[in-house]
């Protein structure tokens, strides 16, 4: 028996009050909690709130409680009560990294209980303090606005049939949950009232029980055996489950049934693992929860499903997958629904889903999973498959494709290898199309981090290679809340520690600071796949990579899953030995091409070329004078320390701060809008024609400086003098946040004509999205000089205290080729 501690129920309300607010928690990221209030129909005037996390969240190691389905109420000394007490948030295999199978070996010890997963709604049961049952779904309980049956209506009904069954009233069964602290957990499967994917005839239809959990912050629940002790006495169906003691076996026999997706005679969903954990191999083993989803052919049931419904809707069906037998499928379903007008109106409401496609595989005689394998050998993929790294710099995607290309042979483009000129990403695709004639798999090698750059190559490649299978190799990024954190902490440390060895990144002769600011660039950009829009969902698989992980690791999970997908393409799994003498090779055999014609942020003579004898050997170089290297400047400006300025801004918001005045500081803050470097614009190419005599200037003094130092990178801007910059105060609305700054001289020095041509020097914090550009740091200062702060003024401002002055650094931004 486990018993609730009032205060520390008492403290978790407290913390779930002020989230739902909107108020910020000191010291705590913010989270996002919305709280729902419902009245207990037949109780003594009980109300009980429902608590909900928004999904994302759960991914958080921070939050107060991970139950998902959690109700309170107050009990009639005034304390309050959990009454409703869900799971905690499991995850499928690999979808977090908790839930990498290295992780479970190392982590989780047995008995390890699989359940299997029945296919329908989650309903909770509880017995409240005067003998009411409590009948919850998910987040809510009681009669819909619309009319219409709820899910917890219909759970309540099912509890009455099975408990009357066994002679017992449910004031009995709620009498004793709520002695014993607990919420019974079920399974509501009635295709009479709600279809799935899975079917449930009247003889199977019902709630299966599946777990038993303590009304109790941290997830404390019932084994299996006692589950179905108490569902034997209350007369609820019994989800099965097997026990095994070791993970080993644990994955051998979920790997034998995902083969077929079916257990035990019946199709199934998978399999919800219970078993005990703790973190790292450190402190105690808590209960814990994961889950085995079979992909197929439940993907193939639901994307009928989906498709079915775009064609009642008249919108054309996004077939992902199994192309011809959806297709076939379809023909079908339109008969039915030409046949039978009242079809459609039920399908829309989740009726006659499981007869059409159960009508469907009688007609052809044959199941699920058997026309899946039929499919697969006549329609086997042998050629034409481009694998399209999802990436940011750093990630590791080169050498893996490299290694690939050792291990298989496979064509290889490298974007980086490309040197700039009109209409690049054509010629990518155009080279990935030639290689794919001379190879069945070619690797599209740059990031593909934005959807743009992902569509224009399907736009490229399709009309020339209709057949082209896509395979997404993400290197996943979001939620980017979570995890940027860590990729930024290993991206930068791989990429500062290759020094020059890259094409495009030179780490080791550029600024640390550039480089960190051109990363950045990339993760904020960084647009993860999304399989539900264009041009994502034309992907015909997505193999999820981590990017912590090394390459070793994202090297095994590709070759496997292609193994997998495309039997005929990796027709084996290399050996360890083979997979290490690939990756042996790609990080230290292969000689990086490096061409500073293309580099990001500048551009250069190529080291080595062919002279007009087609001999190998140093190519003449022709350098641009600096008049000519001056038209492509696009703003100068004085850097500034990064530290230093994130010093003075994190002072200005210490935990004791005004949430409602902190709120824009934190949303930068944890959105990562934060600017990664800090800057004064001086002037900018856009307003040169209205203050020419300062763009002249600022160029004239960069020509000068070139021209003492000939010998110089031109690809390398130069500096032209140090300077001092006072921060003076922060002004900021509901959409950006910047810095007035006074430029000031270095020691006694005159200011040498470092004219801002903006009306107040500033620099800009950051913006609540890429729609707000930072230039807008203009239009709030003239408003703020025009109505000042505080009020209905919607600005907000804070004073530096003291005297703040930051070293700068005058120089320039040249335009991006």
């Amino acid at each position: 028996m486990v018993r609730q501690d009032t205060a520390e129920v008492a403290h978790l309300v407290q913390v779930l009050e002020t989230a739902s607010k909107k108020e910020k928690q000191a010291g705590k990221k913010p989270f996002v909690c919305k709280k729902s209030t419902f009245d207990v129909a037949n109780s003594q005037g009980i109300s009980v709130d429902s608590w909900r996390f928004m999904d994302w969240e759960y991914k958080r190691n921070d939050l107060p409680t991970y139950a998902r389905g959690l109700f309170t109420t107050r009990k009639k000394d005034g304390t309050h009560e959990i009454a409703v007490r869900g799971y905690d948030k499991f995850f499928n295999v690999d979808e977090v990294n908790d839930t990498k199978w290295r992780n479970i070996e190392n982590n989780t010890r047995g008995p390890y209980e699989l359940s299997v997963k029945e296919n329908g709604c989650i309903i909770f049961i509880s017995g409240l303090e005067d003998g009411t049952l409590l009948v919850c779904s998910k987040h809510s309980t009681g009669v819909r606005h619309d009319a219409e049956v709820s899910h917890a209506q219909a759970g309540e009904r099912w509890v009455e049939r099975h408990v009357s069954a066994t002679g017992k009233s449910v004031r009995d069964l709620a009498r004793e949950l709520h002695q014993m602290n607990a919420t019974a957990v079920g399974e509501l499967c009635d295709d009479s009232f709600e279809e799935h994917v899975l079917a449930y005839d009247q003889a199977a239809a019902g709630i299966y029980l599946h777990g038993i959990n303590y009304n109790v912050p941290q997830f404390s629940t019932c084994s299996g055996p006692d589950v179905h002790a108490f569902a034997d006495k209350w007369g609820f169906k019994k989800a099965k489950f097997v026990v095994y003691e070791d993970i080993d076996a644990v994955k051998k026999f979920l790997d034998a049934c995902a083969e077929t997706g079916t257990w035990d005679g019946r199709e199934t969903e998978g399999f919800v693992v219970r078993c005990q954990k703790n973190e790292g191999g450190k402190g105690p083993f808590q209960d814990w929860f994961f889950k085995y989803k079979f992909e197929e052919p439940y993907l193939m049931y639901r994307q009928w499903r989906e498709c079915t419904k775009a064609v009642i809707a008249g919108k054309v069906p996004n077939i992902r997958k199994h192309k011809k037998i959806t297709e076939e499928y379809l023909k079908y379903a339109r008969r039915q629904l030409a046949k039978d007008s009242s079809l459609a109106k039920s399908y829309q409401q989740n009726h006659g889903i499981i007869a059409m496609r159960d009508g469907f595989l009688r007609e052809r005689g044959l199941n699920g999973s058997e026309l899946i394998a039929m499919e697969e050998g006549q329609d086997a993929v042998t050629n034409d498959v481009i694998l399209v790294p999802i990436a940011s710099l750093g990630c590791g995607k080169t050498t893996v494709a490299l290694a690939l290309t050792k291990l298989f042979g496979w064509g290889h483009v490298q974007n980086d290898n490309i040197p700039k000129q009109k209409n690049k990403p054509k010629k990518f695709a155009l080279d990935i199309t030639n290689l794919l004639g001379t190879h069945p798999v070619v690797i599209a090698d740059r990031n593909n981090h934005m959807r743009r750059e992902r569509q224009q190559l399907m736009d490229d490649v399709f009309p020339v290679i209709p057949s082209a299978k896509f395979v997404a190799l993400q290197y996943v990024h979001e939620p980017k809340g979570q995890l940027l954190p860590g990729i930024r902490e290993v991206t930068r440390q791989r990429v500062l520690n290759r020094g020059d060895n890259h094409q495009t990144i030179r780490a080791g002769t550029k600024d640390s600071t550039e480089v960190i600011g051109i990363m950045e660039g990339f993760l904020n950009r960084f647009e993860g796949i999304n399989t539900d829009r264009e041009p994502d969902k034309y992907f015909d698989e997505v193999i999820d990579l981590d990017v912590a992980a090394d390459s070793r690791e994202n090297l095994y999970t590709v070759v496997t899953a292609l193994h997998k997908c495309y039997p005929h393409v990796v027709e084996k799994v290399p050996t360890p030995q083979e997979l290490d003498d690939a990756l042996e090779w790609a990080m230290n055999d292969y000689q990086v091409q490096i061409d500073l014609s293309h580099q990001y942020g500048g551009k250069g003579p190529k080291e080595k070329n062919k002279n007009k004898n087609n001999q190998v050997g140093p190519a003449p170089t022709s350098v641009p004078n600096p008049e000519a290297l001056a038209k492509g400047i696009e703003y100068f400006c004085i850097s500034l320390p990064a530290n230093e300025v994130s010093n003075v801004l994190e002072s200005l918001f210490p935990p004791s701060s005004e949430p409602a005045k902190a709120y824009l500081y934190h949303q930068l803050k944890n959105t990562r809008r934060i600017q990664p470097a800090f800057h004064v614009t001086l002037i900018h190419r856009a307003v040169k024609k209205d203050r020419p005599d300062v763009w002249d200037s600022y160029v004239q003094q960069y020509i000068q400086k070139m021209k003492e130092k000939p010998e110089s990178d031109p690809t390398v801007a130069p500096a032209l003098a140090p300077v001092r910059v006072r921060l003076e105060r922060l002004i900021w609305d509901t959409r950006l946040m910047t810095f007035v700054a006074r430029i000031m001289p270095p020691g006694d020095q005159e200011l040498a004509g470092w004219t801002c041509a903006n009306d107040i020097p500033h620099v800009t914090v950051g913006t609540v999205s890429s729609q707000v550009k930072p230039k807008e740091s203009n239009d709030l200062l003239k408003r703020w000089l025009e109505v000042g702060s505080g009020g209905d003024t919607g600005i907000w401002e804070a004073e530096i205290p003291g005297v703040k002055v930051v070293p700068g650094t005058v120089g320039l931004v040249m335009s991006r080729m």
